[in-house]
C-alpha cells in the first residue's frame, strides 16, 4: 500500500493529537513536525524519530512531505496553509480555516489553481453519532425535520487567545447542521457578548433559517462550569438527541424511547484517515475547502448580526 508522506505544522494541544494519529495510520508516513516552540518540536521529533523544524518554510522543502496538517493559532492558519499550497503540498487546515472569509476564499482558489486537495478540520462530521443522525434524517426516521438545536458550552479553553467563541466553537455546529440538513441557511440572527473576556465574545446564541422552513438554534459559550456538547433534531414523528462526547443517541417517539447502539470511534482518526485516503485516491474529502469557507461566512454573518441587532441575509 502506498503511504502519504505527511507533516504537522503546529504541535500544541491539538497538533499533538494529529501527530499521534498520523504516526499510527496505515495510510500515512509522518516524516516531520514544525512549531515555533523549539523544546516542543524537539520532544515530539525525538518521540517519533522524525525531523523537527521551527520554520515551516524549511519543512516544506523536504521532498518526503507530500501533505501537511496545519494546527497553528487561528490567525496563522491561512498563512501556513497558503505557504504549503504554494509549495505544492496537499493541506488539511484546522477550523476556522482563516481569520476571515476573504483569506479563506483565496485558499480555495489557490488549491483549485494548483490542483491540490484542501480539507478543513471540522471533526464533528466524522463523529459516528453525527453520521447516524444524518442517516436518520435521510431515512425519515424522525419524520419531516423541523429544527435542530445544538449546545456547545464549557469554561474558557486556555488554548484559545486570538478569536472568539463563534469562530472557534459555534462554527463546529454551523458546519454540522449544514451537513445533516444538506441545505444552506438563508438568514442568520444572533446575540453575542463578553462577560469575562475583554477582547472577544465569550457567549453567543445563533438562529439559522432555511428556505425549506427548518430552523437551527446554536448556543455556545466559554462560561458554563462544565462541558456540554449536544445536538437535538426535532421532527414530525420523533426527537433525536446526540451527545457528541459519548456519541450516544436517543430517539423519542410517542410512548417509546430507543437508544440505538453503535461502536464508539475517534472522530479525529476518521478525519485524518479520510484526508489521507482522498489524496491517495484523488477523491474529494468529506470536508472541502468550500465547506470551510461557507461555515466561516456564516460565522461572520452571525457576528455582524449580533453587532447590528438585526437579521443578516446570506
Amino acid at each position: 500500500m502506498n503511504k502519504l508522506g505527511v507533516a504537522v505544522i503546529g504541535v500544541g494541544f491539538w497538533g499533538r493529537n494529529h501527530a499521534r494519529i498520523l504516526r499510527e495510520l496505515p495510510e500515512t508516513n509522518m516524516v516531520a513536525v514544525c512549531d515555533k516552540d523549539s523544546d516542543r518540536v524537539r520532544s515530539i521529533a525525538e518521540q517519533y524519530g522524525i525531523e523537527g523544524y521551527t520554520d515551516s518554510r524549511k519543512l516544506l522543502k523536504q521532498k518526503g512531505v507530500e501533505a501537511v496538517t496545519v494546527c497553528t493559532w487561528s490567525t496563522n492558519l491561512a498563512e501556513e496553509a497558503r505557504r504549503a499550497l504554494k509549495a505544492a503540498k496537499h493541506v488539511l487546515v484546522e477550523k476556522p480555516m482563516a481569520d476571515n472569509s476573504d483569506h479563506a476564499r483565496k485558499l480555495v482558489e489557490l488549491a483549485k489553481e494548483k490542483r491540490l486537495h484542501l480539507a478543513v478540520g471540522f471533526v464533528e462530521r466524522f463523529n459516528p453519532g453525527v453520521q447516524r443522525v444524518k442517516e436518520a434524517i435521510k431515512k425519515r426516521e424522525v419524520g419531516s425535520p423541523v429544527s435542530a438545536t445544538s449546545r456547545r458550552v464549557s469554561q474558557w479553553p486556555e488554548r484559545v487567545g486570538d478569536i472568539g467563541v463563534v469562530k472557534d466553537t459555534a462554527i463546529h455546529d454551523i458546519d454540522a447542521i449544514r451537513y445533516i440538513f444538506e441545505e444552506e441557511p438563508m438568514a442568520v440572527y444572533a446575540k453575542a457578548g463578553n462577560l469575562k473576556h475583554e477582547r472577544f465574545e465569550d457567549y453567543a446564541q445563533i438562529m439559522l433559517t432555511f428556505e425549506s422552513g427548518k430552523t437551527a438554534f446554536i448556543e455556545s459559550n466559554w462560561l458554563t462550569p462544565y462541558k456540554v456538547r449536544t445536538l437535538i433534531v426535532t421532527g414530525s414523528e420523533a426527537i433525536m438527541s446526540l451527545d457528541y462526547i459519548t456519541q450516544e443517541i436517543t430517539i423519542e417517539t410517542l410512548g417509546k424511547i430507543l437508544k440505538p447502539m453503535h461502536e464508539w470511534k475517534e472522530p479525529l482518526k476518521l478525519e485524518l484517515q479520510n484526508f489521507a485516503s482522498s489524496v491517495l485516491k484523488d477523491e474529494e474529502p468529506l470536508v472541502t475547502g468550500f465547506d470551510g469557507l461557507r461555515a466561516l461566512e456564516i460565522a461572520e454573518a452571525a457576528l455582524k448580526s449580533a453587532a447590528s441587532c438585526r437579521a443578516i441575509k446570506l
